[in-house]
């Protein structure tokens, strides 16, 4: 965490964000520190779509899963029943690895929602 593959000297120039056709990031915050305890972004590319998974896990990922069932429907009832693997995301005194995994499809859900509504 709050670190970079930087290498001393190194600068970032530019970066480059295609903009989504529709895109949307929900979150379920610790109420102490506000990071999020599981986040979800989905996003209609146009080139796919990406469903991307903060706070749950030791690192971000996707869940190709929800991204091929979106890809279908783009809508929340897509995603509602599917679930995450508890086996390697975090539990420590905010949430269980089981609780996370509940979280990240009703996330993903919330998600879909607001990016259909726009």
């Amino acid at each position: 965490m709050f670190m970079t593959a930087l290498e001393p000297g190194e600068i970032i120039e530019s970066i480059h964000f295609p903009k989504p056709k529709r895109a949307a990031y929900m979150k379920f915050s610790n109420p102490a520190s506000r990071y999020a305890i599981v986040g979800t972004f989905v996003a209609d590319t146009g080139n796919g779509i990406r469903v991307a998974v903060t706070g749950a896990g030791a690192c971000v990922f996707r869940v190709p899963e929800m991204e091929k069932a979106l890809s279908a429907k783009f809508a929340p009832d897509a995603v509602a029943n599917i679930s995450v693997a508890a086996d390697e995301l975090n539990t420590d005194m905010h949430a269980s690895a089981e609780y996370r995994a509940h979280l990240v499809t009703v996330m993903a859900k919330r998600a879909v929602e607001k990016a259909v509504a726009g």
